[in-house]
C-alpha cells in the first residue's frame, strides 16, 4: 500500500507546484498524473522538498534527453538497475519504452531476472557488462572500465546511481 498520498496539483504549496508544473510541462509528464492530478511513481515523492526534488527530476530529465548513451542502451541500462533493484514500477515504465526500440520479450525477461544475455551491438554489449558491474560491484575493473569512453562512462554511472536512488524511494514509499 502507498505511504504517500497522492496530492492534486491545487492543493499544493507554491513550491511544489512550481516542481509539479515543470515535472508535467516535460516529455514525462503526460505519463506520471494520475486521473485526479496527482504525480505517480517517484514525481511524487519530490513534490516533498522542492529543494531537492527539482534538481532530482532535473538529472532525470538530463540522463533520459540530454545524454550521449544511445536509447537503446540508456534504456537497457535501466532495465539492468530496474532488476537489480527488483523496481516494478521502473520495470512497467520502461520496458515499454525497451520493446518500441526492438528488444525482445526473451530479452526483457533476462534483464528482469540478471540472466545472460547476448547483444550483438557492441556498445549495448558494453553497456549491459558495466552497468551489472556497477550494481553488483559497485565498481569496475580496468577490463570494464576501458569498455566505453570517459564521458559515456560518466554518464552511465550517473544513470545508474539515479535509478538506484529512484528504485529505493518507490521502496521505501511504496510505489
Amino acid at each position: 500500500m502507498a505511504r504517500l498520498r497522492r496530492t492534486p496539483p491545487q492543493d499544493l504549496d507554491p513550491a511544489a507546484r512550481e516542481l509539479y508544473d515543470s515535472i508535467t510541462s516535460g516529455p514525462r509528464g503526460r505519463f506520471m498524473v494520475d486521473e485526479d492530478g496527482g504525480l505517480t511513481g517517484p514525481f511524487n515523492a519530490m513534490l516533498l522538498s522542492p529543494p531537492v526534488g527539482d534538481p532530482l527530476q532535473r538529472l532525470g530529465a538530463a540522463i533520459r534527453y540530454r545524454s550521449t548513451l544511445p536509447d537503446r542502451a540508456r534504456e537497457l541500462a535501466i532495465l539492468v538497475v530496474a532488476g537489480h533493484q527488483d523496481s516494478a514500477f521502473e520495470q512497467a515504465a520502461h520496458e515499454p519504452i525497451a520493446r518500441e526500440l526492438g528488444f525482445t520479450g526473451e530479452q526483457l525477461a533476462a534483464l528482469r531476472a540478471g540472466d545472460e544475455l547476448r547483444l550483438d551491438d557492441p556498445v549495448e554489449s558494453a553497456v549491459l557488462r558495466v552497468a551489472r558491474a556497477l550494481v553488483t560491484k559497485g565498481d569496475l575493473d580496468d577490463e570494464e572500465y576501458a569498455l566505453l569512453g570517459e564521458r559515456e562512462l560518466f554518464e552511465l554511472t550517473t544513470l545508474v546511481g539515479y535509478y538506484t536512488t529512484l528504485a529505493l524511494q518507490l521502496r521505501v514509499f511504496r510505489v
